[in-house]
């Protein structure tokens, strides 16, 4: 169970983070911050920035949806392409995004989490760091990319114990979404 994807506030995430990166990086290093910003915020407060479908890959976990984004074959593609255009293996911002969908917690978890991996290489951040979640492990599959059910994620990061309760709390903001979506 995820939450339903919303482009616009993953360009405004993906809008941050680049900001941070003086507005281009790889498209890998953007997937994999994208995802552990995710992770963490599911740790520290039972609600991920995203929520969209986490899938695990050869270079580990990242949200499908945003890799369909970044490779031009999302159905929301021309809206991100407002705001950031891919040039070979780099995103580069073309326009900066708004942040307004952003809580404060999630401009500071994004930040957080690009000062944290700015030493790390590309390949230090796939291979050695998001190998080592134990939510990757249990789906990983070397023939083909493999979701990775949010239950998973939240065993992963401790949150065990209060599974039932975040589950139910996506489940309301899904359903708030949806009613939201119709008006």
């Amino acid at each position: 169970m995820f939450r339903h994807f919303d482009v616009q506030k993953a360009i405004q995430a993906a809008g941050e983070l680049l900001r941070f990166e003086r507005n281009r990086m790889s498209y890998i290093r953007l997937l994999k911050l994208l995802y552990i910003a995710d992770r963490d915020a599911i740790r520290e407060s039972g609600m991920p920035i995203l929520g969209s479908r986490a899938v695990a890959m050869d270079n580990g976990p990242l949200h499908s949806d945003v890799y369909n984004l970044v490779r031009g074959i999302h159905e929301n593609t021309a809206t991100w392409a407002q705001f950031f255009s891919t040039i070979g293996y780099q995103v580069e911002t073309t326009r900066q995004p708004d942040n307004g969908l952003l809580s404060q917690y999630e401009i500071n978890k994004l930040r957080e989490i690009s000062e944290k991996y700015a030493p790390f290489t590309d390949i230090d951040i796939c291979k050695v760091m998001t190998h080592s979640f134990d939510e990757w492990s249990k789906n990983y599959n070397e023939k083909s990319s493999k979701p990775i059910p949010i239950e998973d994620i939240i065993d992963a990061v401790g949150r065990k114990g209060d599974k039932e309760s975040i589950l139910e709390d996506i489940a309301e903001l899904e359903e708030f979404d949806k009613l939201m979506s119709q008006v």
